[in-house]
């Protein structure tokens, strides 16, 4: 067992001036199955590519493990599948076969041309290649794409049951509630691990955004009430403020010696409004 731990990781491409990923901290243990989910173009593909350093970010990504992907490019899809798949990925021929059993997929498929295979014959033959090597961890991208009904059930029949872990990017739900029991969930430029399969993650997230419209709400009226307090405020500081002019007591005997008093009295109100605006706007910022 083995962890991938990952500190303070931003990225973003350099065409662009907003972050893909900001300051990310996550600590995943290599024996969670688990699912990476979000948004189309927010950024999961990005991530499995920083994972295995074919992307590079600020911050950390530190691990002993080795990293697999699905899908590989094949080349040359006239070559025989085996020579071809071993010109890429250093493996033993045992070793793709006994994934290959797992999966229930006849090994002699090896030996046909890659481009003579179904499509979801390329895809079982690519997956089982993801695992062949004990040490690594599989980064699998959508593999459920094209494929029938009985292929999605071998596939992830294939994955629920083994015993490695890996993250695996799909849409299918269905698929990602049998294979995962953790799920990696991309929202705001941040990565939430959520416990538990899609469904898990589906009804934590409902009751979160629930508590969080909420809490929204909440703080929306709070910030009404504190700008009409403030609206108020200003209003009661400039009345003092006027208080300073003469003409305002030209009809008290003693204006000329009270002009003072009112003037000193009037600069204690104003800043003691203006101590009280500060953290009014000060508490509006924070709540907004």
């Amino acid at each position: 067992m083995s962890n991938i731990r990952i500190s303070n990781l931003s990225f973003r491409y350099d065409d662009s001036s907003e972050n893909i990923f900001n300051k990310l901290n996550l600590n995943l243990d290599s024996t969670w199955k688990l699912g990476l989910v979000g948004r189309n173009g927010r950024g999961k593909t990005t991530f499995l590519n920083l994972l295995r350093r074919k992307l590079h970010g600020l911050g950390e990504i530190q691990t002993r493990l080795s990293f697999s992907y699905y899908p590989i490019k094949v080349e040359d899809q006239k070559n025989i599948t085996l020579y071809e798949l071993q010109k890429q990925v250093a493996f033993e021929e045992w070793e793709l076969e006994r994934e290959l059993n797992l999966m229930n997929v006849n090994p002699n498929l090896l030996w046909q041309p890659f481009n003579t295979l179904s499509g979801g014959e390329q895809t079982k033959v690519l997956l089982a290649l993801s695992f062949t090597d004990k040490d690594s961890f599989a980064l699998i991208d959508e593999p459920t794409n094209h494929l029938d009904e009985d292929s999605r059930k071998e596939i992830s029949n294939y994955l629920g049951k083994h015993e490695k872990g890996y993250i695996v990017v799909s849409h299918d739900r269905d698929f990602l509630n049998q294979v995962t029991d953790h799920i990696l969930a991309i929202e705001n430029m941040e990565i939430h691990l959520y416990q538990g399969n899609f469904a898990a993650y589906e009804d934590t997230k409902q009751k979160r955004d629930e508590f969080n419209r909420e809490k929204n709400q909440k703080l929306k009226g709070e910030i009404r009430t504190l700008n009409e307090s403030r609206l108020r405020l200003k209003g009661y500081s400039s009345k003092s403020e006027n208080q300073k002019n003469a003409k305002a007591h030209s009809n008290e005997i003693h204006a000329n010696i009270n002009k003072g008093f009112y003037s000193h009295k009037a600069a204690k109100v104003m800043q003691r409004s203006k101590n009280v605006e500060r953290r009014m706007n000060d508490d509006i910022q924070a709540k907004q």
